[in-house]
């Protein structure tokens, strides 16, 4: 039967309706307008016509820049601008290490959430003392290239970004899908921040090649007072674009996460059947381990992304049996790794980059295991997406702690 006649003899029927949208929603919507012209005084179809013509731009309150929040968030990029480049100013004297730029934007990040979301005081109180202990225990470290003193640097983004997620999702955040928007969150940033970014790189560099015309070499000044101040400000700037639900960044997500898949998948099997053709030994090699374990991040960062893009309503298609590829070769990736760095350390003894690198190869080694069979039950339809992105979202704190463990112990542990 015509599908344009089954929306007709199904008005009294929601339910076969609503599947009919779901198994085939662009001829549904086609063949809609000839129903509706049939029953224009249904109120059935008369909810379906306003559920399928909706746009947002008849609200034009709703897509203005000046929402809430605005002056706020001008205020806190005005700061973090001034903040970042004091900071630069005692890095450039080495009297700090330069990781402190961290705390010219990432506070102010975390300040603009808490404003949002007003959570409890304890979780602002909680916030507050976890970034001031941290900046004050991070100076007082001294100023050495020492491996464990490096680890502590290269641990506190994780742990800042911990606390970002914490401001973020303010007294929701046990809520497995609160922390899933952090993430889409950080994914839909990084974007649009990129963007932003390359539009002022390109402003900088015909900025300075002006002045340069008329003998003037603008670019230390203009570097220090101008584009680190842009950077910091900009920070804040696409956190208030992000959390208005700017379309640009919410748009292109999944199309990078479906199209990086494969390509990913491919590149890796490509690559990993290179590597065994010309006899590179991460066990043995330590720069090669040191990549390896930089493409299994990548691969995670991949896969990730890609679960959180899932649509909870949708069936299971090629790009399900995709991430289920990139998860297993991620977890085989993961275990040679882990074989590696454990060989290394009972052949060469205990160093502080090893143990960082084995926890840390540990702990994503059990949330790869963790999200493979969440995965294989949702291919087996014993379970729905939300599983598999529990085995993200619930995990997320862990990353966190092991970064605060790092940061705290590690220096001290290792003199």
């Amino acid at each position: 039967m015509d599908i344009n006649h089954l929306i007709i003899d199904n008005i009294a029927n929601p339910h076969e309706l609503e599947r009919m949208f779901r198994k085939d929603p662009k001829t549904f919507k086609k063949s809609f307008t000839h129903a509706w012209e049939q029953n224009p005084d249904s109120q059935v179809l008369g909810v379906w016509y306003e559920r399928l013509h909706f746009k947002e731009t008849e609200y034009p309150e709703k897509s203005s820049l000046f929402q809430k929040g605005f002056l706020f968030m001008g205020i806190l990029a005005i700061l973090a601008g001034i903040c970042t480049r004091i900071i630069f100013h005692f890095v450039e004297q080495e009297a700090i290490a330069p990781i402190n730029l961290a705390f010219g934007i990432i506070p102010f990040i975390a300040a603009y959430f808490v404003y949002n979301n007003t959570p409890k005081k304890s979780i602002i109180y909680s916030l507050a003392a976890l970034f001031l202990i941290s900046g004050v225990y991070l100076n007082m470290l001294p100023l050495k290239d020492k491996d464990s003193i490096i680890l502590a640097y290269l641990h506190l983004p994780i742990f800042l970004w911990a606390l970002i997620g914490l401001a973020y999702t303010g007294n929701e955040y046990a809520k497995g899908s609160t922390r899933l928007a952090y993430i889409k969150f950080n994914l839909e940033y990084c974007i649009l921040y990129a963007s932003m970014a390359v539009s002022g790189m390109i402003l900088a560099a015909l900025t300075m090649q002006l002045f340069s015309f008329v003998g003037l070499n603008i670019e230390d000044f203009y570097f220090s007072n101008v584009v680190l101040f842009g950077a910091a400000a900009l920070a804040i700037v696409a956190v208030y674009l992000v959390s208005m639900n700017l379309k640009l960044a919410k748009n292109i997500t999944p199309y990078i996460a479906k199209i990086f898949s494969p390509l990913v998948l491919i590149t890796l099997l490509v690559y990993l059947i290179t590597v065994i053709w010309v006899g590179k030994n991460p066990f043995l090699d330590r720069n090669f381990l040191i990549v390896f374990n930089g493409i299994l991040l990548g691969v995670l960062a991949v896969t990730i992304f890609s679960i959180i893009e899932i649509d909870s309503d949708k069936k299971k298609n090629l790009s399900d049996y995709i991430n289920f590829a990139l998860i297993v070769l991620a977890l085989i990736i993961d275990s040679v790794a882990l074989s590696a760095i454990v060989f290394r350390l009972s052949s060469y003894g205990i160093t502080p980059n090893r143990l960082a690198v084995l926890g840390v190869n540990i702990l994503i080694w059990a949330n790869l295991i963790w999200i493979m069979l969440s995965y294989i039950r949702f291919l087996q339809n014993k379970s729905g997406p939300a599983t598999i992105q529990d085995a993200v979202t619930k995990y997320l704190p862990v990353y966190g702690l092991w970064a605060a463990f790092v940061i705290f112990t590690f220096p001290i542990i290792f003199k």
